[in-house]
């Protein structure tokens, strides 16, 4: 299988993983660059994640789930995912709950 292929299918699984609160909603989708040799997938992945937030819990469920991904659609063992985080982005401003509006009587 080619490199390109397994680099599409790590990308989407890294996707999956990062679904949800964690998710950086206008950054970058990750990208994946794969090393292939015999039965053996070598993971490199790139991606951006919002800030506060757990960065080591994410970069563990990104590494799991590419493995998992990589190891049920290709056949490929996978004994190494490298996370490279590139950029940190301010977390989205959620409206305070329980306050009072300005204005409001």
């Amino acid at each position: 299988m080619a490199d390109r292929v397994v680099a599409k299918i790590a990308a989407q699984a890294a996707r999956e993983a990062l679904r949800g609160p964690s998710r950086p909603k206008d950054g970058g989708a990750p990208h994946a660059t794969v090393a292939v040799r015999h039965d053996i997938a070598r993971v490199r992945i790139s991606l951006e994640l919002d800030y506060p937030s757990d960065i080591g819990q994410q970069c563990g469920a990104v590494r799991r789930r590419v493995s998992e991904r990589v190891r049920a659609l290709a056949g490929m063992d996978v004994p190494e995912v490298a996370v490279l985080v590139e950029r940190l982005r301010p977390a989205p401003a959620t409206p305070a709950r329980g306050r009072a509006q300005e204005g409001a009587t």
